[in-house]
């Protein structure tokens, strides 16, 4: 039997007349950048995130670098964040110019340790970005009342969280502004690269929406130096078909992950912890393993995508060197990434395929 990480293809067929549908109404009014198809979505995931505004634009880094931009996040300023994320979070501050600065994460939510993140402050912070990873939201009081008592800004970057809950409300409302991530094969993915902004704060829209066409304020006319970084069309007609599919799409991953979690709780490994101010969308079903690579290595040989999100933290990576940091500076995040391992979690997947998936777990670590 073959599990893979995610069945896109049949994700289209599901949704064929739809989406088809959808993209044959932006070939028809050629408006392929922005445009109605993409205002459509802006306004419809800002309702469904329960914020002001959205912008849409061309990935999810995007999205992070003109937050960033816009908030002036730049000329040596420090930014606190996580060393165990994606690459994405930190590169456009080192392009900006910024000081990105890790703190520890939690061992068990895998997010942020606020603990840790006051550790970090001096008076050269400008901002803190917390990161919801794998789905599970971030703990973000304790992030809201640093940055309230030490006047910085507070970041969401909620690539993997669509539709996530933190205390009954949705993440991209939470602070200043959101990033979200459409790539594929994210909970709510577009059919290439695409990204939003959200936020409550309409001077910073207003900023954002400038900055990813150019800095234009008028045709012809620019504010300031700005960048090609627009949504296309396809894309937001693709994201408006699907975003009303997602809930239902997390209930599957939710269910999914109750399954497992009900088969694995007797193994010698760790099945995800969800926080009880958290309401988890598992962009990631991961656990954590001692014997990571032999686990992994069993499941890819008996045809089941397993993967790993993240082998190297950041302060390891080659490319973050100029930052300075040493091997056993985050202890807690270089663990999870010796450990963690992501199974197939997409609401698609068969009864049969969950089986074979507890049953080789089950081979692989007994």
């Amino acid at each position: 039997m073959e599990v893979p990480t995610l069945d896109l293809k049949k994700q289209y067929d599901d949704l064929r007349q739809e989406i088809d549908s959808a993209l044959k109404e932006i070939k028809e009014n050629t408006a392929f950048i922005l445009g109605p198809g993409v205002e459509r979505f802006e306004e419809s995931f800002a309702e469904y995130c329960g914020a002001e505004e959205c912008v849409g634009v061309n990935s999810g880094t995007a999205a992070l670098q003109l937050i960033y931009e816009a908030l002036e996040l730049k000329d040596g300023k420090e930014v606190i964040t996580t060393p165990f994320t994606f690459i994405a979070t930190v590169e456009p501050l080192l392009h900006l110019g910024a000081q990105p600065v890790f703190a520890d994460i939690d061992p068990e939510t895998f997010n942020l340790d606020p603990a840790e993140v006051e550790k970090k402050i001096t008076d050269k912070t400008e901002a803190i970005v917390a990161v919801h990873l794998y789905g599970h939201p971030q703990d973000m009081d304790p992030l809201k009342e640093l940055a309230e008592t030490h006047d910085l800004k507070l970041i969401e970057d909620a690539a993997q969280a669509h539709g996530a809950y933190y205390k009954n409300q949705r993440v991209g409302s939470l602070c200043d502004a959101g990033a979200f991530s459409f790539y594929p094969g994210k909970n709510l993915g577009a059919f290439g690269d695409a990204g939003g902004v959200t936020t409550d704060n309409p001077e910073l829209a207003d900023k954002v929406k400038k900055l990813r066409n150019h800095g234009r304020a008028g045709k012809y006319s620019h504010s300031f130096r700005g960048h090609n970084e627009r949504m296309d069309g396809f894309q937001g007609a693709v994201l408006d078909v699907k975003l009303n599919h997602l809930d239902g799409w997390n209930a599957g991953r939710k269910k999914n992950a109750d399954f497992y979690n009900s088969k694995l709780s007797d193994l010698v490994l760790q099945t995800p912890v969800v926080a009880d101010y958290a309401e988890h969308v598992y962009h990631q079903y991961v656990i954590r393993v001692k014997n990571r690579e032999d686990v992994a290595c069993y499941l890819q040989d008996n045809n089941i995508g397993a993967g790993v999100h993240y082998p190297i933290p950041l302060h390891k990576q080659p490319s973050m060197s100029v930052l300075g940091y040493n091997d056993r500076d985050f202890p807690a995040a270089e663990k999870a990434a010796e450990e963690v391992l992501s199974l197939p979690v997409f609401s698609a997947l068969e009864p049969e395929q969950l089986e074979y998936v507890v049953k080789t777990v089950r081979e692989a670590v007994e």
